[in-house]
């Protein structure tokens, strides 16, 4: 689709930057672009000021009568598909974009593209540093630092790219044009189930990626999954593999874990890759999957196992995933604030968990299940050693937990919680203060990235 000399409307331009990024596009290759917001000047001033070029500002609200003039609506990915700007757009037979339709549409080039519940921005980015070893990637995508439509312009310096790609993306991916080359699937459980309705919607969101994808394509996902028969299901054309922590049955294709090594499993035949000991000690279980992924789809990318195995040693850790933020007079501080559902924040405390870990848990409620996480949490954690920012889920964790736990456990600011967790953390020689929410962070923050910032700010004050 051409957009140059087309009425754009976008709906919602939000604060992460990917709105942003998508605006100054459109207006860079001629559309007539309206942007529409529920937010007014105030709210998206972050934002505002970083627009280019020429556009139209509707703020506070979106109409139908705005739909029906445009030749294309844009979304912002926290459009829902329920949303009444979705069934004006279809009632009115309009063109539905989104950053992923049009970076698909226009990246033209081999792309490792990565999807999942958990482990995406991690995976993607070691991807990144693994293809860096023989090709010039740029990892984009999922970010509020790399949006898909930022990079679109730069790519012909690149060989290869990594993308991540949520689910809200992929919602509207009916059509790809250029569907990726390997297709990594991190792995599935409940989350943005308010934004899709059910886990199934959610699932067949994520499908979407691999539609489409050939023979001479790959699709990797987790043997220990329980949702891979799904995908699978869905009769993928492109050649599947597989990442597990258990030796995988002779015939399928993929790496796993065996003991502390890792082996790559091909046509029947196995060999040993790298042992990854020190690697699970110092990361966790959760990352040894996460490298599994990383490094089965660099090396179905043409890079060989020497410079994978090599590239290892200097993997960058990633912001605001279980990050190591201070570590000073035997006190660790963790800022895991993208831990946005139970089921990541469980992978913290295996990581972490200890009886001199403090934890500060708790958000806003997106109608998922913290059964699990209430039942694991108490093995890694002291009853006394939880602390509680205030919020919807805190309300769901704190009845699933019994009420043992007393009101000056609970408090209705970070720095009051961290100031807690510090008082604490002196009762002990060697003690981590865990941030890891289990939940979201609207009823007291613009997002997770805006919490995880408030976090380290309030961090860097007191380690004064």
């Amino acid at each position: 689709m051409e957009f140059k000399g087309k009425k754009a409307l976008m709906v919602g331009l939000g604060l992460l930057g990917g709105g942003v990024a998508t605006a100054n596009w459109l207006v860079k290759h001629g559309a007539d672009l309206t942007i529409t917001d529920l937010k007014n000047k105030r709210q998206l001033a972050s934002s505002l000021k970083r627009l280019k070029g020429k556009f139209k500002l509707l703020l506070g609200g979106h109409s139908e009568q705005d739909i029906k003039n445009t030749d294309i609506v844009v979304l912002n990915p926290d459009v829902r598909p329920s949303s009444p700007v979705v069934k004006w757009a279809k009632k009115h037979k309009k063109p539905i974009e989104n950053e992923i339709t049009i970076f698909s549409r226009y990246a033209n080039k081999p792309m490792v593209a990565v999807t999942g519940t958990r482990g995406k921005t991690t995976t993607v980015n070691w991807v990144g540093h693994f293809l860096s070893g023989k090709y010039r990637a740029v990892v984009t995508g999922n970010s509020y630092k790399k949006p898909f439509l930022a990079s679109l312009d730069s790519l012909k310096r690149y060989d290869y790219i990594a993308a991540e790609v949520p689910s809200f993306q992929l919602e509207f991916l009916n059509h790809n044009p250029n569907p990726p080359d390997t297709v990594v699937v991190t792995n599935l459980s409940q989350d943005h189930l308010n934004w899709h309705g059910n886990i199934k919607k959610y699932a067949l969101a994520k499908s979407k990626l691999f539609k489409g994808q050939s023979t001479a394509q790959n699709l990797i996902l987790n043997y220990n999954n329980s949702w891979t028969k799904f995908f699978i299901d869905k009769n993928p054309k492109s050649k599947i593999y597989f990442f597990s922590l258990k030796t995988l049955p002779k015939k399928f294709n993929g790496i796993y874990k065996k003991n502390s090594d890792l082996f790559f499993q091909d046509n029947g035949s196995f060999k040993k890759i790298v042992s990854v000991s020190v690697f699970e000690k110092k990361l966790g279980e959760h990352n040894v999957q996460n490298l599994m992924a990383a490094m089965l789809a660099t090396y179905l990318s043409g890079v060989p196992w020497l410079v994978i195995k090599k590239g290892i040693k200097t993997l960058p850790q990633i912001e605001f995933r279980q990050e190591v933020v201070s570590q000073k007079r035997g006190l660790t501080i963790v800022n895991d604030t993208t831990a946005t559902s139970p089921e990541g924040a469980i992978a913290a405390l295996k990581r972490f968990g200890s009886p001199s870990t403090i934890l500060i848990a708790g958000g806003t409620d997106r109608d998922l299940d913290f059964k699990q996480w209430a039942k694991e949490m108490p093995k890694y954690i002291k009853t006394e050693n939880v602390i509680f920012l205030s919020g919807s889920a805190t309300d769901k964790m704190l009845r699933l937990l019994g009420g043992k736990f007393a009101k000056h456990q609970i408090f209705d600011t970070l720095a009051r919680s961290f100031e807690c967790a510090l008082l604490k953390s002196r009762s002990y020689r060697r003690s981590v203060i865990l941030f890891s929410p289990a939940a979201k962070s609207f009823e007291k923050f613009k997002n997770e990235y805006d919490r995880g910032r408030q976090f380290n700010q309030i961090v860097q004050k007191m380690d004064r």
